[in-house]
């Protein structure tokens, strides 16, 4: 399996953010999670697609993993393609017509990616799986960083594995929430590939350690 570790900015040093996206993909990170939040959909407020534009005109090519925790998500998808977004991932309770965002992002030349809250039904995934690039599963109640992970969300990894592998279509499966070393290949063994932790990296004082057991849990796993 290849697995991919995607860094949450939200958990970096925002006052010198550029350094910290260079420090953690120096350390080995594949992509970077970036979390956008409109204290509306969330109650939280973290960045926009200038910041996006900005650390894109600074250098920064790596793969940008846009979760968009934002409603109405339509409006804000132009902005972030123009800045330079590779993925770009929505909630189905962020948007009135799912198939059209979804087309939007692609017609746009970024991956569709959607997200499903602890308690979203997966069911919905089925609907628009040709859609998709990338399913997210939230592991924590979306709005903060910090928390623990929520245990029921590894049979919602389980299920959406299943329907991944039977659609036959090469997407992603990422979890969000409450991933570290100790708990990442209990997420592996349910499905996932994809793995986003935002203070268990940034709180650290190695990342390139961090992240090094990270790999060493998944290779295990």
């Amino acid at each position: 399996m290849n697995y991919w570790i995607a860094p949450s900015i939200l958990a970096a040093d925002f006052s010198r953010l550029g350094d910290e996206i260079r420090a953690v993909l120096d350390a080995g990170a594949d992509i970077i999670h970036f979390d956008v939040m409109d204290n509306h959909y969330v109650p939280n407020l973290s960045v926009g697609a200038l910041v996006l534009d900005s650390l894109r005109k600074a250098g920064i090519d790596a793969t940008m993993d846009v979760h968009l925790m934002a409603k109405p998500a339509d409006r804000l998808i132009g902005d972030f393609l123009s800045a330079g977004a590779d993925i770009i991932s929505v909630h189905p309770e962020a948007t009135d017509h799912l198939h059209r965002t979804l087309s939007l992002i692609r017609d746009g030349g970024a991956q569709p990616g959607l997200v499903f809250n602890p308690a979203t039904p997966i069911d919905l995934l089925s609907e628009v799986i040709d859609l998709v690039d990338l399913v997210l599963i939230m592991s924590i109640n979306p709005g903060f960083g910090g928390q623990a992970f929520i245990p029921a969300s590894l049979d919602k990894l389980t299920d959406a594995r299943e329907m991944i592998d039977a659609s036959g279509r090469e997407i992603r499966l990422e979890v969000d929430g409450g991933i570290k070393a100790d708990n990442i290949a209990a997420s592996a063994r349910a499905g996932a590939d994809t793995f986003v932790a935002g203070s268990a990296i940034f709180g650290s004082e190695d990342y390139r350690a961090t992240i090094d057991a990270m790999r060493k849990a998944l290779a295990a796993a």
